[in-house]
Formats: C-alpha cells, sequence, structure tokens
C-alpha cells in the first residue's frame, strides 16, 4: 500500500473515531430520548353513562357495557332488571333464576333471584327477577359487605360488581 493510501486511511480511521466520539458524547450529555407517553384512551370516551335506571335503581355493568343490570330493593326484598346496553330498555333473557354472591363477615353467601316475568316480556323469558330473602336485602347496604351478580344471557356467562350507593331505593 501506498504512503498516500495508509494516509487516507489513517485519517478515515480518525475520522470514524472523532464522529463516533462525537455521537456518544452527545447522547451522554443530552441524556436518553424520551418520547412522550401514549394518549390515554377512555374506552367509554363517546357516550353517555346513565347514573340510574329506568326504574331509578343502581346499575350493575354487565361485560364490556354489552347489558346492564338494574338493582332495586326495600327492606323485605331485591329485584334485578336485565337492561340492553344503553341501560334504557328491559331485555328478557330465557332463565330461570340469576345469582348474586355476596361475602359479608368474611363469609360467602349465595342467593338466587326468580324469574318473574314482566308484562312484556315473552313467554319463557324474563327480564325481571325477584328475591324475597330479607336476609340478601339486608346485606345489600351492609357497609363492607361485597356482591357480585352472575347470569347467563345467549349462553354467555356475565359477572357484574354491584357497587351500591348505601343510600336504598324503594321499589
Amino acid at each position: 500500500m501506498s504512503s498516500t493510501s495508509k494516509m487516507i486511511v489513517i485519517n478515515l480511521v480518525v475520522a470514524l473515531l472523532c464522529l463516533a466520539g462525537c455521537t456518544s458524547e452527545t447522547q451522554t450529555t443530552a441524556g436518553p430520548e424520551t418520547s412522550p407517553p401514549p394518549p390515554t384512551v377512555d374506552a367509554h370516551a363517546g357516550h353517555a353513562h346513565p347514573t340510574e335506571g329506568p326504574h331509578h335503581g343502581d346499575l350493575i355493568e354487565l361485560g364490556n357495557e354489552e347489558y346492564h343490570a338494574e338493582l332495586l330493593h326495600d327492606e323485605q326484598s331485591v329485584t334485578i332488571y336485565i337492561l340492553n346496553g344503553a341501560a334504557d330498555a328491559q331485555v328478557p333473557i330465557d332463565s330461570t333464576e340469576i345469582t348474586i354472591n355476596t361475602t359479608h363477615d368474611g363469609q360467602p353467601e349465595q342467593f338466587k333471584l326468580a324469574a318473574s316475568p314482566d308484562q312484556n316480556d315473552p313467554a319463557g323469558m324474563s327480564s325481571r327477577f325477584i328475591s324475597n330473602e330479607t336476609e340478601l336485602a339486608a346485606h345489600v347496604d351492609e357497609e363492607g359487605a361485597e356482591h357480585r351478580l352472575v347470569l347467563t344471557i345467549n349462553g354467555k356467562s356475565y359477572r357484574g360488581e354491584i357497587a351500591h350507593d348505601h343510600e336504598g331505593h324503594d321499589q
């Protein structure tokens, strides 16, 4: 290799080392590159959320708002209405009962609500379910108790947390 070629190679190597050093130094003094956090997406944006059902009861979300249930109770009974995704109309389902699983005082307990078809429900279907167990009615407002509604709609199982406001609603 000629001396001119050697000089060119040496100059290239020095230039590359300088560039590599500059790049490394720039990254070190500028700190790590960060990108802005991704935008927060609200899954519920774009549609209104009712705060109560058509019977003025507490709403229970079922699935990804595919359905809702509406809870009404007094000291003697608990009534659940099955509603559509917008929570503005009753939806009759093919079930003879639905279940509320509750935990109170550290103990699990299960209550069945029997179908009690509303006047507009087709034969063999119900959008309304009732329990006359006063124990369940008492637990609905019990501080520290947890409740979960369990039911099947069109062959698909749904569970919904009952987050009651503890103010009581009459039927």
